[in-house]
């Protein structure tokens, strides 16, 4: 594993990172076992950014950071708990992402929902969460869509690149839409209010 380690302002370290499975694996060691000092981990595609308490902080962190091991697949899968979604399988663009993998319908959910995704990272907007596959299954790697939609419903389940997502909310966006769910992913009055925060587990189950 390649990790290049970068200042990030006065109290940031950015560990930049060669592949998604190897930020999965850095973020779920230091997750489990935060090094000293550290307030905030914030996984990206690849990257992780350690927020720390003072400058301080930072040579300590940095030469622990370069120390430490990930998680490996196999442990990530065996703890945590699984959220369950339900799904029903009737999204817009179910022709498109047939087109571009070579399955029909019933081989896209069972491509979905036949494994358990974790959440790599968060963005976009609040509460949606960036979702790959435990096993690394690329079968439903797929394009965004030419044109983005001006208007996505809350709920719509949707690929795009490596990833699946689930929008909170209603706003554009321009995944390829598979599916949709009434699970409420985003809740002020609930702690967290977010469901898909970065490390959480999540299975998609048929409706």
């Amino acid at each position: 594993m390649t990790r290049s380690l970068r200042p990030c302002g006065d109290t940031g370290l950015l560990v930049e990172l060669d592949t998604l499975a190897e930020v999965l694996g850095l973020h779920a060691a230091l997750a489990a076992d935060p090094p000293e000092g550290v307030v905030d981990l914030v996984p990206a595609a690849r990257t992780v950014l350690l927020r720390v308490r003072s400058a301080a902080d930072l040579p300590g962190v940095a030469q622990e950071v370069r120390d430490r091991r990930a998680t490996s697949p196999g442990t990530r899968e065996a703890g945590g708990e699984v959220t369950e979604i339900a799904v029903t399988y009737d999204g817009e663009d179910l022709d498109e992402v047939a087109a571009h993998t070579g399955l029909d319908h019933d081989e896209i959910l069972e491509a979905h929902a036949g494994r358990v995704w974790t959440v790599a990272f968060a963005g976009f907007t609040p509460g949606f969460g960036y979702l790959a596959p435990e096993d690394g299954d690329p079968r439903l790697h797929v394009p965004r869509r030419a044109s983005s939609r001006t208007r996505v419903p809350a709920g719509a389940v949707g690929l795009a690149g490596e990833f699946s997502g689930v929008y909170p909310r209603e706003s554009p966006g321009g995944w390829q839409l598979i599916g949709r769910t009434d699970h409420v992913l985003w809740d002020l009055e609930r702690d967290p209010p977010a469901v898909l925060v970065p490390g959480a587990r999540v299975r998609f189950r048929p409706t």
